[in-house]
């Protein structure tokens, strides 16, 4: 009987167990490979999750609301996985720290700092405010090149199928009728010839997939990379462009991540790595190195001689009066115009001349062919007086 109720009470105790360890296998999400999520949804993501820990909502609640909201199959996924954690005993910061391909060093620095300060709805909202801010930047430069690329595009796919199935017609006509070929058109033929042949064409292609290949294993390399974006820099009119748009990113990440109470050394680490070009980000790493010697930010990188001095003297004053995040904002919205402007004044040079480039090519195959229809309609009309004769 003893031996019966003992028997009894194990039954009891694993039946107590086990629907526990059940629940807690339901409730671990399943494993799946985790895609990119794009900067809208994630901004997104963290506006709402700003907005609802404002309003008081519990953690685990918001990533729940979240992830039913989600529309990206990704960030649903994420979310899931982060709520998971967070369930399990974790802190925010650590379960996003799981997924470096979702969010950044930034977003995770920023994460942190609110968890630490007790202040993470305002850190999301700050985090929330740059997110929106940096995607309306890339917005207005993509907004930007897109008209250029499409009319190159086009115009490239007239000039191939005027080359590749209009010419080798009149071309035919010209040598059916023996007619003598000006060196333009002969030019144009040289060309013609070149583009329908198929051997040609598979060695082309496999020439710009090679150059595509390297060029992306070069920048997928550290030293690569720094080379890379140093030329880039340099470049005419593009150049200080890129350079403007870096300087906004710098000044309004550093402003973003001091305001949220990350300290110095930490937050140029970060920003080093969300710049976004290897050249600044070096040189923010050595002002960094400077600073942890005991220097001030300004002069630094000052020194690096990629911060004008506009933005030095900025970081001077907010340095001086204790205020450097409140100028670093400045500064980010002073370039964030000067971008605008330099992007509203390159999309009005552009246009012209890319309708000059279109025309002339164009208007190069037109002469090309019909000066030899000239030559033609000459030759006929002087045998037709000659036979009238």
């Amino acid at each position: 009987m003893a031996l019966f109720q003992k028997k009894q009470q194990e039954e009891r105790a694993s039946a107590m167990v086990d629907p526990q360890a059940d629940a807690t296998k339901v409730r671990a999400p399943k494993k799946q490979r985790i895609g990119r999520v794009n900067a809208k949804d994630l901004t997104m993501f963290c506006r709402q999750f700003a907005t609802m820990q404002a309003a008081g909502v519990g953690l685990v609640r918001c990533l729940a609301v979240l992830e039913q909201q989600a529309g990206s199959p990704s960030l649903k996924a994420v979310i899931r996985e982060v709520q998971y954690s967070v369930e399990s005993g974790e802190t925010l910061t650590r379960s996003l720290s799981r997924f470096p391909r979702v969010f950044s060093n930034l977003f995770i620095g920023l994460v942190r700092a609110g968890e630490v300060g007790g202040v993470l709805e305002e850190t999301l909202d700050r985090l929330a405010t740059f997110l929106e801010d940096d995607l309306k930047l890339k917005r207005k430069v993509k907004a930007a090149m897109t008209y250029p690329v499409i009319v190159m595009i086009l115009a490239i796919g007239i000039v191939i199928g005027l080359v590749t199935f209009i010419v080798p017609q009149f071309m035919q006509m010209f040598s059916d009728f023996e007619v003598d070929m000006p060196a333009i058109t002969m030019m144009l033929i040289g060309i013609s010839n070149f583009m329908t042949n198929i051997t040609n064409i598979i060695i082309i292609a496999a020439v710009i997939t090679a150059l595509v290949i390297a060029f992306n294993r070069i920048k997928a390399t550290k030293t690569g990379a720094f080379y890379i974006d140093k030329f880039t820099l340099k470049i005419p009119v593009f150049g200080p462009l890129i350079h403007m748009v870096a300087l906004s990113r710098f000044s309004r990440t550093m402003a973003t991540m001091l305001a949220s109470g990350v300290p110095i050394l930490q937050s140029l680490e970060t920003v080093a790595g969300a710049i976004g070009n290897e050249v600044i980000a070096a040189g923010i790493l050595d002002a960094r190195n400077a600073i942890r010697e005991g220097e001030r930010m300004a002069d630094p990188l000052a020194r690096t001689g990629l911060f004008p001095p506009m933005v030095v003297q900025m970081i001077t004053i907010g340095e001086e009066t204790g205020s450097i995040d409140d100028m670093l904002s400045k500064v980010a919205d002073f370039y964030e115009a000067e971008v605008d402007a330099q992007l509203d004044s390159l999309t009005a040079a552009l246009e012209p001349l890319l309708i000059v480039f279109l025309g002339g090519i164009v208007g190069f195959i037109v002469i090309a062919m019909f000066m030899p229809i000239v030559s033609l309609i000459d030759g006929l009309s002087g045998t037709g007086d000659s036979s009238d004769f």
